[in-house]
């Protein structure tokens, strides 16, 4: 049972933590409040959730993976020690993850990142990314010397 509170806690602060970072947080929000609250300060538990959202903000937009990994880590223990004190706390968090699913962001997540190229003399555009598909790099490769 350990292993299984501990594997939903961990699904529910991946949750949680992943809706921060978009704009279906503010949806959102208030129902994760009242569910890690467990009938205290709802306020109080917001207040933590928003300086979280901050520090997870920061934490993508410099590109440090181990500052957002620790704002999801601090939540999972949170909520696995809401439920290790009151195991009936799961159906109720199970339920929450079902309504948040709608919520949670699917398919490609962009990330903001400023890149500054300096120096050098560039005679075309200048591309960044993490993956260039082969429609758009083998349309340049084909306009080479000698290709028809």
């Amino acid at each position: 049972m350990e292993a299984e509170l501990t594997a939903l806690a961990a699904s529910g602060a991946t949750a949680f933590v992943g809706l921060m970072a978009t704009e279906a947080w503010n949806q959102a929000r208030g129902r994760v409040a009242r569910f890690l609250a467990r009938g205290e300060d709802s306020e109080a538990v917001d207040a933590e959730l928003e300086e979280s959202r901050e520090e997870l903000i920061a934490a993508r937009r410099s590109g440090d993976e181990d500052g957002a990994a620790d704002v999801t880590a601090e939540w999972r223990v949170r909520i696995r020690r809401a439920l290790r004190d009151n195991p009936e706390a799961a159906d109720e968090l199970r339920g929450l993850l079902d309504e948040l699913a709608p919520l949670q962001p699917t398919g490609t997540t962009v990330s903001i990142t400023n890149n500054t190229i300096s120096g050098g003399h560039y005679n075309g555009p200048v591309l960044m990314a993490q993956t260039i598909h082969d429609g758009v790099h083998g349309a340049a490769r084909r306009q080479g010397p000698g290709t028809p």
